[in-house]
């Protein structure tokens, strides 16, 4: 979702927020439209404090690859990966087995079509499909991203309106289409058991969770809160989700939010970690830390929450992965990259984290998948 500029110019845009005194963005489907990449201190695969993980290995290298989340069987990954050098030149979805030992290879195919845009990709409990959301039916090319000059030069982040949720076989071909409403439908996750979609829409005139049956299409909408409402995921135990959400309250900030939805964008510059019942009953917030938290997940015991924060610095970066209770206590910070770490995810027999980040890409504008073992303390 972003351009790539040069990496003074995208000093240049840092040192001008700060000035401004302007709130960073957070990240979103793509990590790219998060914050600039600039160049580690260091390349390096693991530092020294990072001692919830073992053998870290990176998976991809080269080019803007997030969104990496597991198969049920805790085998494979899918994720979306965009890379113009390879010509890969918006969001494409593609899965790979991990790595049984370190130091095996991780080898990776295309499983979208190649049209349109494809975001948030999910395997379903049989393994032999994934659902994504994708653009192409509105058309095969990648849909123009926004003139963020026209905003305050603010991340702000496209609706699509041509935005469907699609379950599609491992060879790619496409076998139902799961939304139909005009309007935004992405951001799609599954239940434990495989039976329910939970996923964000705008089509009832704000951004929104809904809950989908899949044999049935019967779905509930289950937050109705003013304010963006995503990147939900249920418990490992199906009892809750988590979500992250921003919470527009000042009457400035509530006219800037209706303005830019009215024009299919979102600048969701403050969210915070929630949690509900499954069916969205006794929603509340986790996180009250201010400026960006949110890619949250349930740790495999359904009681810990790992998520991505910029919280510890005012200037918007660095981003790290933390842990931290449901009830808001035992705020841990687990991994110390100095630019980017985020979209964590357990693998569901709880022994491997596959996360994102800017390290090791030797000083260049790449976001690449690393796994590590899981080290509980």
């Amino acid at each position: 979702m972003k351009k790539f500029v040069s990496l003074s110019l995208l000093i240049a845009i840092i040192l001008i927020a700060v000035s401004c005194k302007e709130k960073k963005p957070q990240a979103t489907s793509n990590p790219s439209q998060a914050i600039p990449n600039l160049p580690s201190a260091s390349d390096t695969i693991q530092f020294p404090e990072e001692t919830h993980l073992k053998n870290v290995q990176q998976l991809t290298f080269g080019g803007d690859n997030a969104e990496a989340y597991w198969s049920y069987d805790s085998k494979y990954i899918v994720f979306q990966r965009r890379n113009p050098k390879e010509g890969i030149m918006c969001d494409r979805i593609f899965m790979g087995k991990v790595p049984e030992k370190p130091g095996d290879k991780f080898e990776y195919k295309m499983i979208s079509s190649g049209k349109g845009r494809t975001t948030c990709p999910f395997f379903t409990k049989d393994g032999k499909h994934i659902i994504y959301a994708s653009t192409h039916l509105g058309a095969d090319t990648c849909p123009p991203v926004p003139d963020r000059s026209k905003y305050g030069n603010k991340y702000i982040w496209p609706l699509y309106d041509s935005y469907d949720i699609f379950m599609a076989g491992l060879d790619g071909k496409i076998t139902r289409q799961l939304t139909h409403s005009k309007g935004y439908d992405a951001e799609g996750t599954l239940s434990p058991d495989g039976k329910k979609m939970i996923y964000t829409s705008d089509k009832d005139g704000d951004i929104d969770l809904y809950i989908m049956d899949l044999e049935t299409g019967k779905e509930n909408r289950v937050t109705n809160t003013l304010g963006y409402d995503g990147g939900a995921w249920f418990s490992p135990d199906g009892k809750k989700i988590i979500w992250r959400a921003s919470r527009p309250k000042t009457d400035a900030e509530v006219k800037e939010y209706k303005d830019l939805l009215a024009e299919n964008l979102v600048a969701p510059v403050n969210m915070e970690v929630f949690v509900a019942n499954a069916d969205g009953s006794n929603a509340h917030q986790v996180t009250h830390f201010g400026q960006a938290n949110w890619a949250p997940a349930f740790f495999p015991d359904s009681k810990r929450i790992i998520f991505a924060s910029n919280q510890e610095y005012k200037r918007g970066f660095p981003f790290n992965i933390y842990s931290i209770n449901e009830d808001g206590t035992n705020l841990q910070k687990i991994t110390h990259e100095k630019i980017f770490d985020a979209f964590p995810m357990f693998s569901p027999d709880g022994k491997k984290l596959v996360f994102c980040s800017n390290r090791n890409n030797g000083g260049t504008h790449d976001t690449n998948i690393f796994i590590a073992d899981w080290v509980d303390k």
